[in-house]
């Protein structure tokens, strides 16, 4: 998949789950993964792997989101764990708390939920979800 630019110069090469395309059921990826259809289930970076997830404007997850680096244009209801970085940017609507360790909120991003910094996160959980789809970049 070629990079395709977000706004404010985000930008992501690795997995695609394209406009108009709906997926049911918990994800595991490694690498990047970017959402501009709809998610309805979990979304965790493979352990070990910080794992980079860029939800466009067009957007929806309804689930859970554990990852290293996450940038948010959509939608979001669940919970979100970004273990490093969150970037909200101006289109963004967020309906969960959200934990992080460094964080950018743009001017315009709405967040229903409670801001918790955190320095250091509980390991993830050891089993992988039986309906879990692994995706994995190719180089």
């Amino acid at each position: 998949m070629s990079k395709k630019p977000e706004q404010n110069g985000a930008a992501c090469s690795g997995s695609l789950i394209g406009a108009g395309t709906t997926f049911v059921g918990d994800i595991v990826f490694s690498g990047a993964l970017r959402i501009d259809g709809e998610v309805k289930g979990d979304i965790t970076a493979r352990e070990g792997q910080p794992g980079t997830l860029v939800i466009g404007e067009k957007g929806r997850v309804h689930g859970n989101v554990d990852v290293g680096r996450l940038t948010i244009s959509g939608a979001v209801s669940g919970h979100i764990r970004a273990r490093s970085f969150v970037e909200l940017l101006p289109k963004a609507r967020v309906t969960c708390d959200v934990e992080y360790a460094t964080a950018q909120i743009h001017l315009g991003a709405v967040i229903h939920g409670r801001l918790l910094q955190r320095h250091e996160f509980p390991a993830r959980s050891q089993s992988t979800p039986q309906t879990a789809v692994g995706l994995a970049a190719s180089a």
